[in-house]
């Protein structure tokens, strides 16, 4: 299979497809009445010549939509088409999830065309679904499969970015830890980059679902309110992570912040008891001529008893003026 093209298929209508291993046929099946999909690398130089010849009747917009470097999730309809922009975790080997996998595509009734720059784990399902005859069976069904993927996929990490926020707080609970600064700082970044891509998302989808496409059925576009559903969900599920990460943080200072002043007052108090102490020993203690009780046998011990004194009553005081 060339490069430029990683997958494609000539479905059946039945829920399977027949792969093409040469993107001259690709080319030429897209242009049928029989529905197909084209799966392109946008890394490879060829995939945008590809890409201006099959889609020459189109605005050189979608070519630039297609092959951008950033992109953010959008639906834009044009004609009886459209193009769609998702993201989805970044499941990769050694990837961090929130670096989310972009996925556009040119959706018509007879097409689609789809490109990536990351391989995306949601395409692969679909790729196994149709080797398996349980694959989509028109465009609309396509793109609800696979949105449904992205959500499937991405559902798990969110628990777990939840469940981590749930095991930082027991944990602060248990044991303020300055350390544990780190990992909700790592949490709330999480979040914050999840929800910079989920919440065009919904719009995108919301935007999908009242869309008057012919390729939509009404079956598809209630598929796709129950994946608005979700995906609103996600986000709100993304705000209340981040901002209990923001409480639990404040929290923790606020502990950390407590023992620390707990800790100066016991030094304080202790500092308070031995300044007399101090200055009496040390006035006591100099090299001079005069000193009372040089002389005396028992004046070391009266010395001690004095001292003793001197902190039993400050103690007494302390207690009455309820400094602890």
């Amino acid at each position: 299979m060339s490069k430029t093209m990683l997958l494609a298929y000539d479905f059946d209508g039945k829920g399977g497809g027949n792969a093409i291993d040469d993107i001259k046929v690709a080319s030429q099946k897209i242009k049928n009445s029989q529905l197909a999909w084209v799966h392109l690398d946008a890394r490879n130089p060829q995939a945008r010549e590809w890409l201006e010849n099959e889609l020459s009747y189109l605005d050189p917009f979608v070519v630039s939509a297609l092959l951008a470097e950033e992109t953010r999730p959008r639906i834009t309809e044009i004609g009886d088409g459209a193009i769609i922009i998702l993201r989805g975790a970044n499941l990769n080997l050694d990837a961090d999830p929130e670096d989310m996998v972009s996925i556009r595509m040119w959706v018509d009734k007879h097409r689609i065309i789809s490109v990536q720059k990351r391989q995306l784990k949601a395409i692969l399902d679909i790729k196994e679904r149709i080797e398996n005859g349980r694959g989509p069976t028109d465009a609309g069904h396509f793109v609800t499969m696979l949105i449904t993927r992205l959500f499937e996929r991405i559902e798990p990490v969110i628990t777990e970015l939840d469940e981590r926020t749930d095991d930082i707080e027991e944990k602060i609970l248990d044991d303020p830890d300055l350390s544990l600064r780190e990992n909700i700082i790592d949490i709330r970044r999480k979040a914050i980059i999840f929800r910079r891509y989920m919440s065009p998302q919904k719009d995108a989808i919301g935007q999908l679902r009242i869309s008057e496409m012919e390729w939509l059925s009404t079956t598809q576009k209630r598929y796709l309110y129950e994946n608005y559903d979700n995906v609103l969900r996600h986000v709100e599920d993304l705000d209340a992570i981040r901002e209990r990460a923001q409480i639990v943080k404040d929290e923790l200072a606020n502990m950390l912040s407590d023992r620390l002043n707990k800790n100066m007052y016991v030094l304080s108090v202790i500092a308070a008891i031995f300044l007399p102490l101090g200055f009496l020993t040390g006035l006591l203690g100099i090299n001079v001529g005069g000193i009372p009780g040089a002389d005396y046998a028992y004046s070391f011990w009266i010395f001690c008893a004095i001292l003793a004194a001197i902190v039993v009553g400050q103690i007494i005081v302390f207690k009455i003026q309820k400094w602890f």
